[in-house]
């Protein structure tokens, strides 16, 4: 894929780390739980923890994994990777020791930094795979360091290197692993390409603002921390997602911003404390994770008011806003659309010959942005399909433009279960439940669901004469996967709906399952 035209002239991520840091430098950046870091302080610590990483040998341009959950290390982590010209891998705490493995082994990964809470998985990985350093952070396993411990013998400096618009310095798994390795890849021009996104397209951040994370760092949530630092804005972090907790923060903390997936929304607007919150300092309610129900929302507004809401639709490989749905626009049959194109975005609705639609027809989106992934790891044929000669990105997603400009999404034309905010890929289930001797063949779909929006389901032909039961089945799942991606549901037929030439229809298999 080709540098998108003008990046390499762009900031790179490292100058909008340094530029925050001398910016702010007293001011608190970073709070998690009792703690406080300033940015002068996560500046200091980031160098350190770069300089430590240095010097156990891990050299610019290398892949390194990071294991950690939502902490105060978080974020000076990811700055100290991006200061020593790092590309991090950082590795989603809730998959299983198979899944962290493979990943680890088809990024090359010999390198692996994690969380206190972690280290029983870090030191099964390190007994898995031979020659795989381990650096805790206030932690240590045998054969390993502790990556705090060494930082605080190292300098406070920034590290003296050079760094370039195409250096990779992420690369992000998509969701698991599939049969095709799917992990996209940041350089330092398209993730300072994603802090403007966020600064052109969504609410204006400013020195008083504070956004609280209780979602995964490592996605979305993630995102929204470089716009925050680069302008004095305070990054609030918990470790899990928990209604009470998280209301209470809300008004203890004076948040302004927070990022919801509709089933953390839900969640709120169930708790007995939701009422009484004091919500006066909140600006802005950002969705975008997963299609929110039109009653959930319609609920949230009605208690905290429309002008606080903002959706946008987005991809891993494209972050954040390909569209915005202002609050403005949270009105009627607006509420079903994804919004209006961003600024910074290009955006055609094409047929299947490539040529641009009509307004109203319904085609492929696709995108042109600043913020897009150079490609796929190790995947050049998912890469050339996905992202075409002239940098624009397929994003296998299906709708079309109104009259008003606004992005209507129709359906996928890739079969990805979005659960609870969560992406789920319908082949690394399929393949987990054809591992049981008991199943013939097998496909997983998304259905309906109350509080997740989609519940993995899998309908199932079993081989002839065979007997086993959908707990089985599901716990056969939950053996080899990460438990979000195990069917929440299992549907035994006699045969799977197939296409014409013979492969397995998940379209039929969604309106088999709907009447």
């Amino acid at each position: 894929m080709t540098t998108n035209a003008g990046a390499a002239r762009q900031p790179t991520y490292l100058e909008l780390i340094r530029r925050g840091a001398a910016l702010h430098g007293e001011r608190v950046a970073i709070t998690c739980g009792v703690q406080n870091l300033t940015f002068d302080q996560v500046d200091a610590l980031s160098s350190q923890l770069a300089h430590a990483l240095m010097a156990r040998g891990v050299r610019q341009g290398e892949r390194v994994a990071l294991l950690l959950n939502n902490g105060i290390y978080s974020v000076p982590t990811d700055f100290a990777c991006v200061k020593a010209g790092l590309n991090r891998v950082p590795l989603n705490a809730r998959l299983s020791l198979d899944e962290h493995a493979r990943m680890l082994q088809e990024t090359g990964c010999t390198t692996l930094v994690f969380g206190a809470d972690l280290q029983e998985r870090a030191a099964a990985l390190a007994a898995r795979l031979g020659g795989l350093q381990c650096l805790g952070l206030d932690a240590q396993v045998q054969g390993g360091a502790d990556l705090v411990a060494l930082a605080a013998q190292q300098s406070a400096k920034t590290p003296d290197i050079a760094v370039h618009p195409d250096d990779i310095v992420l690369t992000l798994f998509t969701s698991g692993t599939t049969g095709t390795l799917k992990a996209a890849q940041h350089t330092q021009a398209s993730y300072a390409g994603v802090c403007r996104n966020v600064l052109l397209n969504l609410m204006p951040v400013g020195p008083d603002d504070a956004m609280l994370h209780a979602a995964s760092l490592i996605h979305a949530s993630g995102v929204f921390v470089l716009p925050f630092w680069l302008r004095g804005a305070r990054t609030v972090i918990m470790p899990a997602f928990e209604p009470g907790a998280y209301l209470r923060l809300l008004a203890q903390e004076r948040i302004t911003t927070i990022n919801m997936v509709p089933t953390m929304l839900q969640m709120l607007l169930s708790h007995p404390d939701f009422a009484g919150t004091d919500v006066s300092a909140l600006k802005a309610v950002i969705y975008g994770a997963s299609p929110m129900p039109r009653a959930v929302i319609e609920r949230a507004m009605a208690a905290w008011g429309q002008h606080r809401f903002w959706q946008y639709f987005g991809q891993t490989e494209v972050p954040l806003c390909l569209a915005v749905l202002r609050p403005e626009h949270h009105v009627g049959e607006l509420l079903d659309a994804c919004g209006q194109p961003a600024i910074d975005v290009e955006l055609r609705i094409v047929g299947d010959d490539g040529r641009d639609l009509p307004q109203g027809e319904i085609g492929e989106v696709l995108v042109r942005a600043p913020s897009a992934v150079s490609g796929y790891l190790n995947a050049p044929a998912l890469t050339a399909e996905t992202f075409d000669a002239e940098g624009w990105v397929h994003t296998r997603d299906m709708g079309l433009l109104d009259a008003r400009g606004f992005l209507h999404l129709r359906d996928r034309k890739s079969d990805m279960i979005i659960t609870g905010g969560y992406n789920v890929y319908p082949q690394e289930v399929e393949n987990a439940l054809m591992a049981h001797p008991a199943v013939r063949e097998c496909a997983v779909v998304g259905t309906p669901h109350d509080k997740w929006v989609e519940m993995v389901t899998a309908v199932v032909a079993l081989q002839p004469g065979a007997q086993v039961d959908e707990a089985a089945l599901i716990a056969h799942v939950a053996g080899q996967l990460a438990g979000y991606k195990k069917p929440g549901r299992v549907v035994f037929v006699p045969e799977i709906p197939k296409t014409a030439v013979g492969k397995l229809s998940r379209r039929a298999v969604r309106e088999q399952l709907q009447s």
